[in-house]
């Protein structure tokens, strides 16, 4: 448990951007959070474990028990779960996880007790998602991703997970990203295209509850909805994420008789894809165990779905 309460400790940190220095040292007070944990259909799940985390400035790694702890526990039959604490913590982050579900991660800031009106409790509602048929697939993470030469359509190859030749190693193209400098006071834009008539991109929102699931799509992608094209300037929005179809083959009447699906979690320049090679399959719930991309660099590994 001590481990697991480090491993939260580190994504609280992590989450909220923290920054180490001189933060505000909050007054001693006691803070209250109540977690309801449901499913997707909104039922309470009961026997889930329930990690709640604080931290005490100065923010720090140390474990030292002075400055971070953690409350444990299970949600009972209404899969509620209450902790209370007397702290100067100015964050406190949550951790969910049971048996057959995807893990839901969340923070949540504390009011300055020291502020006339302001308490410290805590009510939060966090989805559980199923773990359903995970499929191997082709996945890997950019943290930022380097166009080799701009103002051009550059191929990507999804199955090798480079620029196609002469740029990388890739052979065939299953989409295009075009990085275009119009004029270098004015900044870029960065967009994704597509080779054959009916490919696509489109975006999907995750519901609040949701954002913090390791599993944040849909298990199976929309049939239809893609455009050929999207765009972006160069300002960088991890919370974007889009489904794609590629090898796309279209009867007389531009019906879809054939295609490959993945998904994109982040933006156009920093992101991580899944594509799987299936012929029609729209699951997209990536297994971690079966990457179908070998030879990846640590910060390229993807280990969530």
């Amino acid at each position: 448990m001590k481990m697991k309460n480090l491993i939260l400790l580190f994504m609280l940190l992590t989450m909220t951007g923290c920054v180490f220095g001189q933060p505000t040292i909050f007054p001693t007070k006691q803070w209250n959070a109540t977690i309801q944990v449901v499913g997707e259909g909104g039922l309470p799940i009961s026997g889930a474990d329930v990690s709640i985390a604080y931290i005490k400035p100065p923010y720090s790694y140390s474990d030292d028990p002075e400055y971070r702890g953690a409350i444990s526990g299970t949600t009972d039959g209404s899969g509620v779960f209450s902790a209370s604490h007397d702290d100067r913590s100015g964050r406190i982050g949550f951790s969910v996880t049971k048996s057959g579900y995807y893990e839901t991660r969340s923070s949540c800031e504390l009011k300055d007790p020291s502020e006339n009106g302001n308490d410290r409790n805590i009510s939060s509602t966090l989805v559980l998602k199923k773990i359903g048929k995970p499929v191997a697939m082709y996945a890997k993470q950019y943290t930022r991703i380097v166009f080799p030469e701009y103002n051009k359509p550059l191929g990507y190859d999804l199955t090798v997970g480079d620029w196609v030749g002469p740029y990388g190693k890739g052979i065939n193209t299953d989409l295009y990203f075009t990085e275009t400098h119009a004029d270098p006071k004015s900044g870029y834009i960065l967009s994704v295209s597509f080779p054959n008539p009916g490919d696509g991109i489109q975006e999907f929102a995750v519901p609040d509850a949701e954002k913090g699931s390791s599993f944040r799509s849909a298990y199976e992608v929309p049939l239809d909805g893609y455009q050929p094209t999207v765009s972006q300037t160069e300002m960088t929005n991890p919370n974007r994420n889009f489904y794609f179809r590629v090898h796309t083959k279209l009867d007389g009447n531009g019906n879809v008789v054939s295609a490959r699906y993945g998904k994109i979690y982040g933006d156009l320049s920093q992101f991580t894809y899944y594509y799987n090679p299936t012929l029609n399959d729209r699951n997209v719930e990536f297994d971690p165990k079966q990457n179908l991309l070998g030879g990846l660099q640590s910060f390229e590994r993807v280990s969530e779905p």
